[in-house]
């Protein structure tokens, strides 16, 4: 009791005399406190005295609440028979030695803040705060957010999940590069998954060692593991059957297409040539219920539907696309384009484009008249969606009628803002993967670690990530930067009859690009609705059967998407769904 008197009193007196030096604080434009929250008073001086952006708030707040409520745990079980003290006192030791580190994140906040703009969450090109971010990245010990801590900011009932993901990775990262076949490799990592069960601390420095060391060839191998056959069969059981789950394979021809400004002209539009010569497209067609002309002859009953949905996704599985096809009654052509570091841009761009073209010169064997369609894409995909939309616009041909796009990646740059402070702690998009995608993408050439090579120290793992980094800011960042800014306004202008409808989680790292693109648009007067979702990861759309928090959240994409079917043409801009 006294301990804690003594500490009250020092917390006191700490603020007074914060208040007595720095006075009255009025919080920036767009900040708020949060509201009835356990530790309140502390997140309010957090607020005051450091002026940090809501989305570090909430980490800071999540992590303060786990220390308050294993502290109380702590004080009304430690004379139990069977209290654990090591076991407590090492989770208390790895919260606070997390928050320790969530400085980094109060550090760049306060400098975003300063720097910035009114109205801006990043300042475009900023050497020197990019080298910063990257500064703190290297030297900030992130495996405690991989270990006991891990998602701690998420739900709870995504922590289980994470910790899984996280698990399996490791275990998978320990036997890479072994002369094994993926499921072979897969096995073997599930023998020694235990010793990273049992060690949170050893599986936070494994984890922090493979996302900084390990090339994109690693994290393709390791997802392809779980779409493999015998996974995926799994995954079907418990979506909804399909009669339509067709593998189409589209031959590099030319298209012929309609001008939407004068139908009795036409343009062409070529197969995709980008870095290796015209090849074909691969795509595939699901339809809960078999439609007029699904390639069949036989005419079937119910006719053909009048939407299409043309999707573009980079986590969503199809377990989940055979649900959405029963809930909005219409056949889903899913385009599987090539992916970087083989295929770096502009080849995707380029296929997602050709497919949504010869979607509609043959939307009649999908079972669709077409008569409204809707792109829809998660993180790249989304992006791709985007750029499709604008391509078209170019080319003179039809738009489609919305687009749904979740959580999408449309800053590609490494410019710091405050959602992508978030990347130095986040399990599922740390900072060192998301340079790696970013630079595939780009087609940059970067040196990368060997997999059996073990680094011993932080400083080696420091000069890695800074290398890369270093390399990413100065070359693929530059280069796709100027890409994008050949998208002139008149383009974005041009899309007046398309409704964009961005998701995204309130703790995505890309937040902010969904935020700004969205503040664009409607700073054009253009047709945007922006939905933010709480305590969700990036990619919680291929996690909605996982708990009720990203069901909901799916549920609001589906309910997006059917806006955009509506007869009445009103789109996700002027109706949306009740939300909390």
């Amino acid at each position: 009791r006294s301990l804690r008197r003594g500490s009250a009193r020092t917390d006191r007196n700490r603020h007074e005399g914060r208040r007595r030096r720095c006075g009255s604080v009025s919080l920036p434009h767009g900040f708020k406190t949060p509201q009835s929250v356990t530790s309140g008073r502390l997140l309010a001086s957090l607020l005051l005295i450091f002026c940090v952006p809501l989305c570090v708030v909430q980490v800071l707040q999540s992590c303060l609440l786990h220390i308050v409520h294993k502290g109380r745990y702590i004080a009304s079980n430690y004379r139990g028979a069977f209290f654990r003290a090591e076991h407590n006192a090492s989770e208390m030791e790895a919260y606070c030695s997390a928050l320790c580190q969530l400085r980094a994140l109060l550090h760049l906040a306060q400098r975003l803040i300063h720097d910035n703009d009114h109205g801006q969450l990043y300042t475009p090109q900023d050497a020197d705060l990019s080298a910063r971010f990257v500064q703190e990245y290297s030297s900030m010990h992130k495996a405690c957010f991989y270990g006991r801590c891990l998602g701690f900011q998420f739900s709870p009932a995504l922590r289980p999940f994470l910790q899984t993901i996280v698990i399996s990775m490791v275990s998978y990262g320990e036997t890479y590069g072994k002369q094994q076949s993926g499921i072979g490799t897969a096995a073997l990592s599930l023998l020694t998954s235990g010793k990273y069960v049992i060690d949170p601390e050893l599986r936070g420095a494994e984890f922090e060692r493979i996302t900084q060391n390990l090339d994109l060839h690693f994290w393709k191998s390791f997802w392809n593991v779980t779409e493999s056959n015998i996974l995926s069969g799994f995954t079907r059981i418990a979506s909804n059957p399909v009669q339509v789950n067709l593998t189409l394979t589209v031959p590099p021809a030319s298209l012929r297409l309609p001008l939407a400004s004068d139908p009795s002209l036409s343009t062409t539009v070529s197969p995709p040539i980008a870095h290796w010569g015209p090849g074909p497209v691969s795509m595939r067609l699901i339809s809960y219920e078999l439609r007029d002309g699904q390639f069949t002859p036989v005419l079937t009953d119910p006719p053909g539907s009048a939407g299409l949905i043309v999707v573009v996704f980079c986590f969503v599985p199809q377990n989940y696309l055979r649900n959405w096809s029963k809930e909005l009654s219409v056949p889903i052509l899913s385009v599987d384009y090539s992916l970087s570091p083989e295929a770096p841009f502009p080849r995707a761009l380029e296929e997602c484009f050709y497919a949504y073209c010869w979607a509609l010169n043959h939307c009649h064997l999908l079972g669709s008249t077409a008569e409204r369609v809707c792109l829809a894409g998660d993180s790249a995909g989304g992006n791709l969606c985007i750029t499709v939309s604008m391509r078209a616009l170019t080319a003179g041909i039809r738009v489609p009628d919305g687009i749904m796009a979740a959580y999408p990646a449309t800053l590609l740059t490494t410019d710091a803002s405050p959602s992508r402070l978030l990347t130095l702690i986040d399990p599922l998009l740390p900072l060192g993967v998301l340079a790696k995608c970013l630079n595939a993408y780009a087609g940059s050439d970067f040196q990368t670690a060997q997999p059996a090579e073990r680094r011993g120290s932080l400083s080696a793992l420091s000069r890695d990530t800074a290398l890369l980094l270093s390399d990413l800011t100065q070359g693929a960042s530059n280069w796709i930067q100027d890409i994008m800014g050949r998208i002139r306004s008149e383009q974005i202008h041009g899309l007046e009859c398309l409704d964009l409808l961005p998701k995204a989680s309130a703790l995505d790292a890309l937040l902010d690009d969904s935020v700004m693109f969205a503040k664009k648009l409607r700073a054009m007067e253009q047709p945007v609705t922006l939905t933010v979702v709480d305590d969700l990861p990036h990619g919680f759309l291929s996690l909605a059967q996982i708990c009720k928090e990203t069901q909901f959240a799916s549920d609001i994409c589906v309910a997006r998407i059917r806006d955009v079917f509506r007869p009445d043409g009103a789109g996700g801009g002027r109706s949306a769904p009740a939300e909390p």
